[in-house]
């Protein structure tokens, strides 16, 4: 049994359900403070949060993940039980063993190996571990990288273990991600008989013509890091239950997921500008829970595309899809940071697994990224 492997065992059998670690972080820095790391626990709320650094010179490169994971499902659709990591068929069965403790243990591995091998390099290594980036992510990473920024500890670089690769490891790494912004809209109109239209006013008649100018608006082209902006409607509810009652008010949830090609002050005027214009009474109400952000050329990511193609002979793809992950907290504050991890074919499913071949080669993607960055 490899290195890796028998600390990812360790981690899954950690029942960490967001936002509960479960004993991982405890394994980690454990594991941390044997390689020499200085390791702080910097606890929000009931959020679990490990800061880790070997060496105290510049450029300080920080493998950033987390240890909570989402609820396992129906117990009884799984093979095995997804606390208890399982090997089967070539593969590793466990909750997190996708999204996201295979990056965890693949990176503390690399770095261990490193710091064997290159006792003197000129720089210094960090972990940023979480257990609040599956939950609402407000006393995780956040959290950390204020405390890092008040003592002007500053990150050069960060390589986040997150599943992104597709069809084989390495394929695809994240090169940034777009920025998400979430209106909650309450339309008002005027409660009564439904047998008696003239003495009500409907809300629902009242906002079909916005709904529909707002889903086929272009937002906007795009541009060559990120495809362009997208607009859903998540919930819509109205009425009181009863048939015969024209309701009286009207709640909607949307969604943009955007580019840096426009600005959520835009988006806002601009969904502002639809409503008045179909004359609604309305209030609304906007959430922007991440801002997009990219990471081009730079040293990092030729030291990334370097090592996936020194391990695994692929020329990866830059890609910018996806959700929304913790990088968006760590590349405000000027570092350069790329996503690289596993395939994520299992991620967040039942029977959620890792390919046993495909352990080692993540930790010499990683092991690999830290010479390119420190020996070259």
């Amino acid at each position: 049994m490899t290195q890796t492997l028998e600390l990812l065992k360790e981690l899954i059998a950690c029942p960490s359900v967001t936002p509960h670690d479960a004993g991982c972080q405890s394994i980690i820095k454990n594991r941390l403070e044997q390689a020499g790391f200085h390791v702080e626990e910097m606890h929000s709320h009931d959020v679990q949060n490990l800061w880790a650094r070997y060496g105290d010179q510049s450029p300080l490169i920080v493998f950033a993940g987390h240890t909570d994971v989402v609820p396992p499902g129906p117990l009884d659709a799984w093979h095995s039980d997804p606390f208890t990591p399982t090997i089967r068929d070539g593969h590793l069965y466990g909750r997190g063993a996708t999204d996201m403790k295979t990056g965890l243990a693949a990176m503390i591995v690399a770095a261990e190996n490193f710091i064997r091998k290159n006792p003197s390099f000129l720089g210094s290594i960090g972990f940023l571990v979480t257990s609040d980036e599956e939950g609402p992510s407000v006393h995780g990473t956040r959290h950390v990288i204020e405390i890092l920024e008040n003592r002007n500890e500053k990150i050069d670089y960060c390589v986040i273990g997150e599943a992104g690769s597709y069809e084989k490891l390495g394929d695809t790494i994240r090169v940034g991600r777009r920025g998400s912004l979430q209106g909650h809209l309450t339309v008002y109109g005027k409660q009564g008989h439904i047998a008696y239209p003239d003495k009500t006013i409907n809300p629902i008649h009242q906002v079909a013509p916005a709904i529909v100018e707002l889903t086929a608006t272009e937002w906007d082209n795009g541009n060559a890091f990120f495809p362009p902006t997208t607009f859903q409607f998540s919930n819509i509810h109205a009425g009181t239950g009863a048939k015969n009652v024209v309701p009286g008010r009207l709640e909607c949830d949307f969604n943009f997921r955007f580019s840096t090609a426009v600005t959520p002050e835009v988006l806002k005027e601009r969904v502002l500008a639809i409503l008045e214009k179909h004359q609604l009474k309305f209030d609304l109400e906007w959430e922007a829970s991440a801002h997009p952000f990219l990471t081009e050329q730079g040293k990092l990511l030729d030291a990334v595309e370097k090592a996936i193609l020194e391990t695994t002979g692929l020329e990866t793809i830059r890609s910018t899809a996806g959700g929304t992950s913790d990088g968006r907290f760590i590349a405000p504050t000027g570092a350069e940071v790329i996503e690289v991890g596993p395939l994520n074919e299992t991620a967040h499913k039942v029977n959620e697994s890792i390919a046993l071949d495909a352990l080692e080669p993540l930790t010499e993607i990683y092991e690999k990224t830290l010479t390119n960055i420190f020996c070259r």
